[in-house]
């Protein structure tokens, strides 16, 4: 799953060099925490949170095909 939110985060930010993509292993769930440029977290997050949530719906579903449950959290 870090590859697949890495790959979507650089497409959309004008710095894909400070993109900075970790994932932990929690009791239930894996969790993707992203890091971005001061000035590309608005392109990350997007008008009312709908590119963020479009990030998490697409990783979403594909955790689902792998049975798995994923938490993307874009860190400030």
């Amino acid at each position: 799953m870090k590859e697949l939110v890495e790959v979507i985060t650089k497409a959309l930010v004008d710095n894909p060099d400070e993109v900075v993509v970790t994932e932990k292993q929690e009791e239930k769930a894996t969790v993707v925490e992203v890091h971005v440029a001061e000035s590309d977290m608005g392109k990350v997050i997007g008008k009312q949170g709908r590119i963020a949530k479009a990030i998490r719906s697409v990783v979403k579903a594909a955790a689902a095909k792998e049975d798995r449950k994923v938490i993307v959290d874009i860190a400030d």
